[in-house]
């Protein structure tokens, strides 16, 4: 639908509507035949605000920045299993470069007055589902700016590579909710980037692919990218609707001088590249490449001069100057993975029976069998998601049309799915099944409890919050009781200490009485929080019940104004007050006797 109303004057001529109207039809018919028309409504005109100028734009956010290194690594170590030295560059590289922009903007003379701009893009390289994409996306959730990831395989097929590249900067600031600072601070990553080398066996240079590579070195370093898209009806309608608004007809454009490239592929024919200019030098590495090992270790000794050899052009090399190398995943590392109680497959695998009302829990010698299938696929972690869903596939069929609600996973299950499926569909079972999934429940909370210990340090520093023991079991029942990340387990047991110690100050103001809850007494709320159901409304309710009219009481016989509560007092609050009460006697007595002997 194409809208046009009267507009203020300025010194451009404004378009005709129908001609306007004809252009984008024609595009529309050529595009989509004549299955798509533009319907052009009568419009009433309106006029413009007398202050009327720019648009209201939304709340411009900013990146608070302060992460250092290793602290980026211990919230990496939460969720990537092995990858240690991917890890480190990785986290140290992103840091660097957000920490300057930071810096610059605070301070613009810490620029250096440089000419040159030098952006720490990287090159992963590594076999397919050992986890570069999902190490990224970590980062940039845990930076908080937007990410995009695009395939470099739709570049090569187009041949039209500045659109491409330009369709993803556009896409960073649709993540951006359109806010072009913030997108201008992001990542663009993109995948396969090795199909886009110039085939070994072709005479001359592969013109498609060389001409991928040159499309990308200007976005790779600083261009402007126009947000309009040239003959793009939807960007002719909103620059029309933008212009009936202001009046003005303003250029948006994206600098991509900090936006961040991180791009990868598996290169599976670089490491006889390697080796063979290792050979060559004299450097070694002269026996016959014959395991996945060997080829990691001669990665690590990656060239410029390899990507060359390779089929990269040397300016593009060139606008990589970080580069990471990915470890193939062994079968323990698998397994690793499923034990982990931040993985998403897992997690995913919970998400869908308990769409159904079912609760599924794991045997973790289900997860070493599930590991070891994997692991013969030969594609990493990807291999992960069909054995589970290989494994479980006709229990997911089945139990949502029956009245199981508990779903105890063992090898059994694995083995021998059509006698294990016959067994929870048995009432005369359910007794038993019951007894097991509750032992494997337990062993769950145990593992998380266990992970937390191991984690502690980092954990706490991560989100601020003192992890008790009493505080790692609460941690461990809502994670088994629901369905979350441990980092949403913790900060969700974050947020209820926040509003137990909101709960004080409001007794505080209702009563004129001043309580500090215990760590212990905290704690116990939120127990009871986990395993009831009840909100903290329902808790302060109960809460002001027992001990409003007994601490008046209290205060009254004795002046007293704070009172500091245990988790035995909320246990048993009558206790508590008469103990208080006994308490100011025992402390009244020797001064009544000595008023006595006085008199």
């Amino acid at each position: 639908m194409l809208i046009v109303s009267a507009m203020k004057p300025t010194d451009e001529k404004i378009p005709d509507p129908k001609e306007l109207e004809k252009e984008i039809g024609d595009f529309l018919t050529k595009k989509f035949g004549s299955t798509v028309k533009i319907v052009s409504p009568v419009v009433v005109p309106h006029e413009m605000p007398a202050d009327s100028g720019e648009p209201a734009s939304p709340e411009k956010r900013r990146i608070d920045f302060d992460l250092k290194p290793q602290e980026l690594i211990a919230h990496l170590d939460q969720y990537i299993i092995r990858q240690d030295d991917a890890k480190a560059i990785l986290a140290t590289k992103i840091c660097t470069h957000y920490n300057r922009i930071k810096r610059v903007e605070e301070d613009p003379k810490h620029s250096g007055h440089m000419v040159g701009h030098i952006k720490n893009n990287v090159l992963m390289i590594g076999p397919t589902g050992v986890g570069k994409t999902y190490m990224i996306k970590l980062i940039a959730k845990k930076i908080g700016v937007p990410f995009v990831k695009g395939d470099a395989t739709k570049f090569s097929e187009t041949g039209y590579v500045g659109a491409d590249v330009e369709d993803l900067v556009r896409d960073l600031v649709r993540e951006a909710d359109d806010d072009i600072e913030m997108a201008q601070h992001g990542i663009i990553y993109i995948d396969e980037i090795d199909k886009i080398a110039s085939s070994h066996n072709l005479i001359g240079a592969d013109v498609s692919r060389t001409g991928v590579q040159r499309g990308l070195l200007k976005p790779l370093e600083e261009t402007e990218v126009d947000l309009k898209v040239p003959h793009d009806p939807i960007s002719m309608i909103q620059e029309i609707e933008r212009f009936r608004k202001t009046g003005q007809r303003d250029r948006r454009s994206v600098n991509t001088k900090n936006i961040l490239f991180i791009v990868s592929g598996a290169f599976s024919d670089l490491p006889a590249i390697i080796k063979k200019r290792m050979v060559a030098q004299g450097i070694g590495f002269g026996a016959r490449i014959q395991s996945r090992q060997q080829d990691e270790r001669l990665l690590e000794h990656v060239k410029a001069e390899d990507l060359i050899a390779f089929g990269f052009e040397s300016e593009f090399t060139g606008r990589l100057p970080v580069r990471a190398v990915f470890e193939s995943l062994t079968q323990d590392d698998l397994f690793d993975i499923l034990k982990n109680p931040n993985n998403p497959i897992i997690l995913g695998k919970k998400l869908d029976f308990d769409a159904y009302g079912i609760s599924i829990k794991f045997d973790a010698r289900v997860l070493k069998l599930l590991a070891q299938r994997a692991f013969h696929e030969n594609t990493g972690a990807r291999g992960l998601v069909s054995a589970v869903e290989n494994a479980l596939l006709p229990f997911e069929k089945q139990l949502p049309s029956t009245e199981v609600v508990r779903f105890p996973v063992t090898e059994r299950v694995i083995h021998n799915p059509h006698s294990a499926l016959e067994e929870l569909l048995d009432p005369a079972k359910e007794p038993a099944l019951d007894l097991l999934f509750d032992r494997l429940r337990k062993e769950e909370v145990g593992f998380i409890r266990e992970y937390i210990v191991a984690n502690r340090k980092n954990l706490e520093e991560s989100y601020g919050l003192n992890l008790t023991s009493a505080r790692i079991d609460n941690v461990g029942a809502l994670y088994c009781r629901h369905i979350m990340e441990i980092e949403h387990a913790i900060t969700t047991v974050k947020s209820l200490c926040d509003e137990i110690k909101n709960a004080e100050l409001l007794f505080f103001k209702d009563h004129d009485i001043n309580i500090v809850l215990e760590e212990d007494a905290i704690d116990h709320i939120i127990s009871r929080m986990i395993d009831s159901g009840l909100n903290m409304t329902d808790l302060y309710r109960q809460f002001v019940s027992d001990f409003q009219y007994g601490l008046k009481l209290v205060r009254e016989k004795t002046g007293q104004g704070r009172f500091f509560i245990t988790r035995q007092a909320l246990i048993d609050p009558e206790k508590y007050i008469a103990a208080l009460i006994q308490q100011n006697a025992l402390d009244s007595a020797p001064h009544s006797r000595t008023e006595s002997s006085e008199h």
